[in-house]
């Protein structure tokens, strides 16, 4: 059996670093008729346990689950075929039952397919609990599942948390391994918990032991690996004609490429001056990159790769020979959360233009008084939530 279905949580407290989130769920569940959303959308990157807390909550509250992948009912038609009956009629097994509808990011957002709308009217029908999971739930096209539903956060598993559930596989499995060598499966995984189960399960199937020899011979993930090659073509490399192939099968594109090779150069580059060569070569292909993108001159990319491929290194005077364990630059998540935050501003602005009747942009540059409002006028502040149909993270965002 596959350890990701070996190992799944039975009850929420076995789910990992998503207490809060699990928490919410199993308060609505349990107060469902006292809720005025019947729906919750569960956002956050993959594999951090979205979908798996949905099952243990029906374990743990010992519900009958209805799960659907929305990428399978697409349309108006299949989606009432699959979720009206389930949301009205009582559970076969007389225990009660949750509803699942898994990767709605799959649903079209055009309005003659009906998907979206669709599901709107089974939430306000509903007579059990309904959760759904998606990536980024500040889609435009989403902005009515939004309002008929609390949204629930599940934040980046970090490599501590994804160590923390491979150490209680190995217990269970009998695995004698070094903590270091469970904390490199967390970092390469970049915060999916399925992947890095799978990667431990691969591993020991394999060799039958979990060593760090065994781990870089499984290789980095799709994600990950390729750019790791590519880093130690660039940086153990002083020949251009090998480091300008370095991101030719790359899964990641240039700006990523660039975040990664900055994030890692100080670690490998020790000599002042290879760096402050090597960060020239960065900066001229960040200067290259921002005047091809405003003057739409795609082809001249290759001038980018070049300099951060074969610039950086020739801009060493000898090659490096220890060992560097290179890791992704946290500020690709700090940009994920930047975004996210932007969405959510966004989301809000749309509502009080909405009530206000004004427009979205106009709001979006006079939301900072209602943040003010939200900080020192607690009366006013739940009288706008409550006839904005404010949830919770909205509410916390404006207080922040």
């Amino acid at each position: 059996m596959p350890w990701i279905r070996k190992y799944i949580p039975k009850n929420l407290s076995e789910v990992i670093g998503q207490d809060d989130a699990t928490g919410q769920m199993l308060d609505f569940a349990e107060n469902f008729k006292k809720k005025k959303k019947k729906a919750m959308f569960l956002y956050g990157p993959s594999g951090n346990g979205k979908t798996v807390s949905v099952h243990a909550l029906a374990k743990q509250l010992n519900l009958e689950i209805i799960e659907v992948n929305a990428s399978d009912v697409r349309n108006k038609e299949q989606i009432k075929l699959m979720l009206g009956g389930a949301t009205e009629q009582m559970s076969l097994f007389a225990h009660g039952k949750i509803i699942l509808v898994d990767e709605i990011d799959g649903l079209s957002g055009t309005k003659d397919r009906g998907g979206i709308p669709a599901i709107v009217d089974i939430i306000k029908k509903t007579s059990f609990p309904i959760f759904m999971t998606v990536q980024n739930p500040y889609d435009k096209k989403f902005s009515k599942l939004r309002n008929a539903s609390t949204l629930v956060q599940f934040y980046p598993l970090s490599h501590k948390h994804v160590a923390e559930a491979l150490n209680r596989i190995c217990i269970s499995e009998g695995i004698s391994t070094e903590q270091s060598n469970l904390i490199t499966l967390g970092r390469r995984s970049a915060g999916d918990m399925r992947a890095a189960i799978n990667d431990l399960q691969t591993i020991y199937a394999r060799s039958g032991e979990l060593t760090r020899e065994a781990i870089d011979q499984l290789g980095e993930r799709n994600q990950t690996s390729t750019i790791i090659d590519g880093l130690v073509k660039i940086f153990k490399s002083s020949d251009p004609k090998i480091a300008i192939t370095a991101l030719d099968d790359v899964n990641e594109d240039l700006n990523e490429s660039m975040l990664w090779i900055d994030e890692n150069l100080p670690k490998e580059y020790e000599n002042p001056e290879d760096l402050a060569r090597a960060y020239d070569m960065l900066s001229k292909a960040d200067i290259f990159n921002s005047r091809i993108r405003r003057w739409q001159h795609w082809r001249f990319l290759v001038y980018v790769n070049a300099l951060i491929t074969a610039g950086v290194a020739v801009s060493k005077d000898d090659k490096y020979n220890k060992r560097v364990d290179y890791k992704p630059t946290g500020r690709i998540l700090k940009m994920w959360w930047a975004k996210q935050k932007n969405m959510k501003k966004k989301a809000i602005a749309e509502k009080i233009a909405s009530a206000t009747h004004t427009s979205s942009k106009q709001m979006i540059k006079n939301i900072e008084f209602f943040r003010v409002i939200f900080k020192n006028d607690k009366k006013m502040a739940d009288s706008i939530s409550q006839q904005l149909d404010l949830d919770k993270d909205e509410i916390s965002w404006l207080k922040k």
